[in-house]
């Protein structure tokens, strides 16, 4: 019996990875937020947990003073990804779009995003790696699509040209095949 349990446990965590797992229990690190002020602007985002442990990135976008995003990024040390081919994230979001974006090398100029849209219930939604995008300050760059061995930094942005108010709860970021 142990050595079946065992061998299921083996093929599950084969199939995925936890780049982020709130509901682990475990602490996940720290998480910085870069608002627009870094440009002028006057939005306000945080990082916060609930009861549970989930991570929640909340605030208000302000269009003021050029302004226009809230971003929340973590350091999530070097994730080997080349056996995967998607990241799952489960998130309970506002009914507005959010970016996830992700670096291979965090001292990289600019990520690979994917723009993902919520419901105000909580999804799971499923990224292809080689459909990211790589973009620097909202603009699509002449590069290849996301191809890297690794992730170091993960962040979820929003940026919508809209002053609003936005709140996105996160349960998870995994790696799938």
């Amino acid at each position: 019996m142990v050595a079946l349990l065992f061998f299921f446990y083996s093929i599950l965590s084969y199939e995925y990875k936890s780049v982020i797992d709130f509901s682990s229990g475990k602490t996940t690190g720290y998480w910085q937020v870069v608002n627009d002020g870094v440009m002028g602007g006057l939005s306000n985002g945080t990082f916060t947990y609930t009861e549970k442990g989930n991570g929640v990135f909340s605030g208000f976008v302000s269009l003021e003073n050029n302004g226009g995003f809230s971003m929340v990024r973590h350091d999530c040390g070097t994730v080997e990804v080349e056996q995967f081919t998607h990241i799952k994230l489960k998130v309970k979001g506002d009914g507005q779009p959010f970016a996830f974006r992700i670096k291979g090398d965090r001292t990289s100029f600019f990520s690979y995003e994917y723009i993902f849209e919520s419901t105000g219930d909580w999804q799971e939604i499923s990224i292809p790696l080689a459909e990211m995008i790589p973009v620097f300050r909202g603009r699509k760059l002449n590069y290849p699509n996301f191809h890297a061995d690794t992730v170091e930094e993960i962040s979820f942005l929003r940026g919508n040209k809209r002053a609003e108010n936005f709140r996105l709860e996160i349960e998870h970021v995994h790696l799938v095949k």
